[in-house]
């Protein structure tokens, strides 16, 4: 192949650098034109050297932030496991649940839901507590064990009067017992993107895990 070979082939084909940049990083430019309407690679790959700097830059901010994210939601984990072992009874537990928890995440809105046939669990005062008909959280969740949904209108049988405020949630299985109706934790978010499909549950699986632990613990129930 002669240079005469490659100048018709770029004639040809005179999309090819744009195409494929990275043949920029096999040639030496010209320092400047020449008067024969030769162009001057070096701005070009300055500017390309640019843009890789800022993918970069724009890559490691996203890292720290994901980061920073991980490290506040952990904090947020490990402090709400405190203060779910440090109720003084179930009810302080139930409290805990339902009306902390939701501060303690920075979320707006937490509810235990819980399945009844109206015979299992007749007496059900606590704020925050919801009873749903059996079968309605298969329903809803299939076998998930967690559930996040974005841009949404609140379920009034999840959060009562609190449903117009949800624009976001998350539902977490809570498998207390055997013998116990299933229960979902949900947490409700005014903000429209604070839980979607695809986030990372790792976290907050844990801490359902812990509130399952709890609730054994004061029933007294086997695993």
């Amino acid at each position: 192949m002669t240079e005469n070979d490659v100048i018709a082939y770029l004639r040809e084909h005179p999309q090819f650098l744009e195409e494929n940049p990275e043949a920029c990083d096999l040639l030496v430019p010209p320092a400047q034109g020449d008067g024969r309407k030769v162009k001057d690679f070096q701005s070009f790959m300055i500017q390309r050297l640019k843009t890789d700097k800022e993918s970069v830059v724009k890559s490691a901010k996203e890292i720290i932030e994901n980061a920073r994210s991980n490290m506040n939601n952990q904090q947020r984990i490990q402090k709400a496991t405190l203060r779910l072992l440090e109720a003084q009874s179930f009810d302080d537990f139930i409290h805990t649940i339902t009306m902390d928890l939701a501060a303690i995440l920075d979320v707006d809105i937490a509810v235990l839901v819980v399945e009844s046939n109206g015979r299992d669990i007749p007496h059900i005062h606590q704020s925050g507590i919801r009873v749903l008909p059996p079968g309605t959280i298969d329903k809803w969740m299939g076998d998930k064990a967690a559930m996040l949904q974005d841009d949404i209108s609140g379920i009034e049988a999840i959060y009562g009067g609190g449903a117009t405020l949800v624009r976001s949630q998350i539902l977490l299985r809570v498998d207390i017992a055997k013998n116990t109706p299933p229960a979902i934790l949900a947490f409700g978010s005014r903000d429209p993107a604070t839980f979607h499909d695809g986030q990372a549950t790792d976290q907050i699986l844990y801490l359902a895990r812990v509130i399952e632990r709890i609730f054994r613990m004061w029933l007294n129930l086997p695993r």
